[in-house]
């Protein structure tokens, strides 16, 4: 089974490398853009038996910083 974590920082968390792609894109002439945060994803392929609660256990334990990030688990068909 594929899956596909997406990490995110959360809300309030300071994000220097979308401050510095919004400033990038204002240098490139790129109008209109008022924010960016940059994520990150992370592609597992796992058994058909990983469950969810062991799928959640490990973003928890390694994948993404339960104290600055948030995660979503989307299971690819």
């Amino acid at each position: 089974m594929k899956i596909r974590v997406h990490v995110n920082l959360k809300p309030g968390v300071l994000d220097p490398q979308g401050r510095a792609v919004h400033h990038a894109l204002e240098g490139l002439g790129f109008e209109g853009v008022d924010d960016v945060r940059v994520g990150r994803l992370i592609e597992l392929d796992v058994a058909d038996s990983t469950s969810d609660e062991a799928l959640d256990d490990m973003c928890r334990k390694l994948l993404a910083n339960m104290v600055i990030e948030n995660y979503r688990i989307e299971k690819v068909a």
